[in-house]
């Protein structure tokens, strides 16, 4: 084994994966990034294609057309909104404007909380998640934690375990933020594909509580993190030291043209998203559990995974690459062990493929058979 092929700390990575499996980027089964199986609506495609003229002018850099739709849809002012390239800007924003001293993370969760909070010159610590709550953290952990930070983030669902916190402990922590004088930054940028009535959400109380900020992504449920587009939302005076850090133009304007198109996409595109979900999720969780997989009970549109002994993250992953699948190894998050990762969830055929080429590998023997050519 040669250590994972997370180089840059994220999953999707074809090109690194190609250079150490062998075969052509575009032809792996990407299993490490989870966008969503059936692709961008067709009113996206349709925009981009008609719309390639807008790459002659430069993109309104107040981004009003979109914010003008995302108001409505989520009932909250424009000043109340910031756009940005993708939430990680939208993270990377937040700790540039309110410049915080002290970072507080969930863990395991999202790598790029720590990484952005360090890169900006912030010290980060952390509460940690309890296997016997699904990687929750307590939340009594959660306020202890809140009292030692200027801002904590928190996944809601979570990356990589997909899990949400409650509701009644979301508005327990705003209300601690409000008392400790804490920014609660809760990132929900996987929450679309959980069924509107299980969504713990405190997105309709930014009003309500002065000292959240909510960040959602456009890339993963609309399938187009090629484009990079995602907007936090919360008190318009965060907003605005947020804006104050932006690059002009950092949003382009194709992007802009396909979030106005998302906006436009209906509620079929995303009922028959969310239902496609369900159904492939609970079938992965079947035919694991039956391969001895231990599978955590998230809701999101991936799977955290502890695969049987003696496999562990690495040699799975080395296993399913040669084969031209490509997953996740979520070993080096904090808290997690050697034997974890991370499988999204996909469409019918793609998930046989999985479960047909992990079935395949599960039954050849132990990792240490690995050691032949290729079969990619």
């Amino acid at each position: 084994m040669t250590g994972y092929i997370e180089v840059f700390g994220h999953g999707g990575d074809v090109e690194t994966a190609a250079s150490r499996f062998g075969g052509n980027a575009t032809d792996f089964l990407d299993y490490s990034a989870n966008i969503n199986p059936l692709g961008p609506p067709r009113e996206v495609m349709e925009t981009l294609l008609q719309g390639m003229h807008a790459v002659l002018r430069y993109p309104d850099p107040g981004h009003r057309a979109f914010k003008a739709l995302l108001s409505e849809r989520l009932a909250v002012t424009q000043e109340q909104i910031s756009v940005g390239n993708g939430a990680a800007e939208s993270m990377a924003l937040i700790l540039l404007g309110l410049a915080p001293r002290r970072v507080g993370t969930v863990e395991p969760g999202f790598s790029e909380y720590g990484a952005l909070a360090r890169q900006f010159g912030a010290e980060v610590v952390h509460a940690m998640g309890r296997e016997e709550l699904n990687w929750r953290a307590r939340p009594e952990d959660i306020e202890r934690l809140m009292e030692e930070v200027d801002l904590l983030f928190l996944g809601q669902p979570n990356n990589p375990n997909g899990v949400q916190y409650p509701l009644e402990v979301l508005h327990r922590l705003a209300r601690k933020a409000e008392d400790s004088d804490t920014v609660l930054v809760i990132d929900e940028a996987f929450i679309d594909f959980i069924p509107a009535a299980r969504r713990q959400s405190l997105a309709s109380d930014v009003n309500k509580y002065p000292n959240i900020i909510i960040i959602r992504s456009m890339t993963k449920f609309y399938a187009i993190p090629g484009l990079r587009l995602g907007y936090a939302m919360g008190n318009a005076k965060y907003i605005r030291a947020m804006t104050q850090k932006q690059v002009t133009w950092s949003v382009n304007g194709l992007a802009l043209a396909a979030g106005e198109a998302c906006m436009r996409s209906g509620e079929r595109y995303e009922q028959e998203t969310i239902e496609q979900i369900a159904k492939e999720r609970a079938r992965l969780i079947t035919a694991l559990d039956a391969y001895g997989c231990s599978v955590t009970p998230g809701e999101a549109n991936f799977l955290l995974v502890h695969v049987p002994e003696p496999w562990t993250a690495a040699s799975m992953q080395e296993a399913l690459g040669r084969r031209g699948v490509l997953i996740r190894s979520c070993a080096m998050y904090p808290g997690l062990g050697a034997g974890h990762v991370r499988f999204a969830v996909k469409e019918p055929r793609a998930n046989e493929r999985l479960l047909e080429v992990l079935g395949s590998v599960l039954a050849a023997g132990e990792p240490q058979h690995l050691k032949g050519a290729s079969t990619y």
